[in-house]
């Protein structure tokens, strides 16, 4: 790939210069005294501190700093919340000026909150572009996938939600119902009813069991059954919500006659369908705005949130076709912080940045990049069963052996682990926590990504020899 000179040199003091940069051992002393009082003081249920041992002082585009002055290449950007970066000053000088205005409202309008609605609706997808609706709920994915399911079920008959093996969709009781990892809600049961998870094409893992060349689209032609057999216990649902591409499972990417098929099979039987881009939206997949767009669908809504608040400020919504606003009507779907002014400044201030610096096409190039790296790595070890990515939402899904793909999710552990202590802070994923996710800040420079990967790579190498 050659490098864009320009784009390298104006993204380069965005981040901490000199990463990675370890100084200590990790956690470092002063980042386990804070760890420390957070094990006494925060509640069990917090995680990451668990694998991503230190505490934080700072952090500049896809870099982070811990208090002990260790900086770390980040491939993780918040779980895909800071696409434009953390601390981005473009957006950060706009939501400073925001904050000595005004910051909380409600829903009554401020120009921030007018100037968001407007960025959304300009990059709408398809036959949604200048036809869309957009509502702000709670701060959360979650929130956003609630939103959804109440939507479809103002507007459609029945009350059922299909959603997909592998997907990820919130912890709330609706959106936790809509998820489909069992551990996640099986000490929570009984959530709404009427959530059937359908298969969804997990190719290197056939839910059929079979090969990529022998595949006749299976998992298609099941929900085709589901519909259109009066003895398949399916009764007609309200709505359908699906991950283009999944991201907590391992960064899945269904053939686009799959996505393709399942829109038209809504469209054929009254069903709303719902695209969640809360983790792939943005231009985390390089190219468009939407990671729907590769499949050429229109929905008929998008859930959105993480990056919706451009470094980090908590913001959800919807966006919906205007043909599906009139069956509710005001105070039909609320929340206390539903359009929190210094998100909706941020959003839009974001979403500028990544039109002027093209981030799309970045991403886009850099991840086609890191993913031929990644497959050459693949061809070299015995340890990587599949590589798989759009842009810059990468997966390598690790296997004892590539013959039976047995998970090796105890390498993955290692893996992680020993990246860490090099200074390169690497996401966990898949269904058995066996791939590593790559999903770092959009304006990261080919310098630092072929750092991080150079040392990503030379841990795969090292562990691969234990195996």
């Amino acid at each position: 790939m050659e490098a864009n000179i320009i784009t390298e040199a104006e993204f380069k003091e965005l981040h901490f210069q000199g990463a990675p940069k370890v100084i200590t051992e990790i956690p470092g002393p002063k980042s386990r005294v804070i760890l420390e009082k957070q094990e006494l003081l925060d509640a069990n249920v917090v995680s990451y501190p668990l694998t991503y041992t230190f505490a934080l002082e700072a952090a500049k585009g896809a870099t982070l700093m811990d208090v002990d002055g260790n900086v770390y290449i980040d491939f993780s950007a918040g779980v895909s919340v800071c696409n434009v970066g953390f601390q981005n000053p473009d957006v950060l000088e706009v939501v400073k000026k925001q904050a000595d205005k005004i910051i909380h409202t409600l829903d009554i309008p401020t120009k921030a909150r007018i100037d968001i609605l407007e960025a959304l609706s300009k990059i709408a997808p398809g036959s949604m572009k200048g036809n869309s609706k957009i509502i702000f709920g709670g701060p959360s994915g979650s929130d956003a996938v609630e939103a959804a399911i109440k939507l479809a079920k103002v507007n459609k008959k029945g009350y059922r939600i299909v959603t997909f093996e592998g997907g990820y969709h919130g912890q709330t009781s609706g959106s936790l119902a809509a998820t489909a990892k069992k551990s996640y809600k099986e000490n929570y049961l009984p959530l709404i009813p009427g959530i059937v998870h359908a298969p969804y094409p997990y190719c290197y893992r056939c839910p059929f069991g079979k090969e990529a060349d022998a595949c006749d689209m299976e998992c298609l032609r099941y929900i085709e059954h589901l519909f259109r057999d009066p003895y398949s216990g399916l009764v007609q649902p309200a709505g359908m919500i699906v991950e283009p591409i999944q991201g907590e499972s391992g960064i899945l990417i269904p053939p686009k006659e799959f996505i393709q098929g399942i829109a038209k099979l809504c469209k054929e039987n009254d069903v709303l369908f719902v695209c969640d881009e809360v983790q792939a939206g943005f231009g985390r997949t390089g190219t468009y705005w939407w990671s729907c767009e590769h499949f050429d669908v229109t929905p008929d809504a998008i859930t959105m949130a993480k990056s919706l608040g451009g470094i980090g400020i908590p913001i959800a919504g919807m966006m919906y076709k205007k043909e599906f606003d009139e069956a509710w009507g005001p105070g039909g779907h609320m929340g206390t912080f539903r359009g929190n002014v210094l998100g909706c400044a941020a959003g839009a201030a974001a979403i500028k940045y990544t039109e002027e610096k093209q981030l799309l096409k970045w991403s886009a190039e850099l991840g086609d990049y890191a993913l031929k790296l990644l497959k050459d790595l693949q061809d070299e070890v015995n340890c990587i069963g599949e590589v798989r990515g759009k842009g810059l939402f990468l997966g390598i899904e690790f296997v004892e052996d590539k013959n039976t793909k047995k998970p090796a999710e105890d390498l993955l552990k290692k893996l992680v682990a020993k990246c860490l202590k090099r200074g390169v802070i690497v996401w966990k994923g898949g269904h058995w926590i066996n791939v590593a996710r790559l999903i770092p800040a959009l304006t990261i420079t080919k310098e630092l990504l072929d750092k991080g990967l150079e040392i990503f790579s030379d841990v795969v190498k090292e562990l691969d020899k234990t195996i």
